[in-house]
């Protein structure tokens, strides 16, 4: 590593550098190896969220500013990520090439989707959870399907205020969002809070018909 140009110091005169300097230093390297590599207008992994900050969607991590990410997608964890996404898709084309009908298909013999009828709302519980060790808030979502489309499963998505619609954006409160045909899709506004995705902490649970997510605030 080269510190001839640091400040105060003559060529050939400088000491070792600190694991500050050190570390900021590797952080730069691979910032600048990043950016030869990879655009991050075509990154899908890449997200700047409503606060201002970038989110890797791909490990759930949060990161101050694009250096800070770009840093972080030459690291171990991005890395092996990215190598099991790799091999879970060239599972799933493997399956579906497999899988696959001849070519040459009629027109009649192509299934189009139609429209489903909403049936209404799930009913739900909401309630309010400490974890009794680390003293977290959370809350725990219980809702009903009893009549959930067959080979249905529900889904939930965590979405901004400023992606939502239906009102006025407040950047204090978040929507949890969850949906299972031929239900209507429902949403809970919670506080915007950071939410703990560390293991244990933030789960889903389906025991037809009952959907269960558990979430606590760090």
């Amino acid at each position: 590593m080269d510190y001839q140009n640091r400040a105060g110091v003559r060529f050939g005169g400088g000491g070792v550098a600190g694991y500050q300097e050190t570390n900021a230093a590797r952080r730069e390297r691979l910032r600048q190896l990043a950016l030869e590599t990879i655009d991050l207008s075509k990154d899908p992994y890449f997200m700047k969220n409503h606060l201002g900050t970038f989110e890797c969607r791909l490990c759930l991590t949060t990161h101050a500013n694009d250096g800070s990410y770009l840093a972080h997608t030459q690291g171990k964890k991005h890395q092996t990520n990215l190598a099991r996404r790799a091999a879970m898709e060239s599972r799933r084309g493997a399956q579906a090439s497999t899988a696959a009908q001849p070519a040459a298909v009629s027109q009649s013999q192509i299934q189009v989707r139609k429209n489903i009828v909403k049936i209404g709302r799930p009913g739900y519980k909401v309630t309010k959870i400490r974890d009794p060790e680390t003293g977290q808030l959370g809350l725990r979502f219980q809702l009903k399907f009893p009549d959930i489309a067959t080979n249905v499963n529900p889904r939930y998505r965590i979405m901004s205020a400023f992606e939502q619609k239906v009102e006025v954006p407040d950047r204090n409160y978040q929507y949890m969002v969850i949906a299972a045909e031929p239900y209507e899709s429902v949403a809970f506004k919670i506080d915007a809070r950071e939410i703990d995705d560390s293991p244990g902490r933030f789960w889903t649970y389906w025991d037809a018909p009952t959907y269960t997510i558990q979430l606590f605030f760090r």
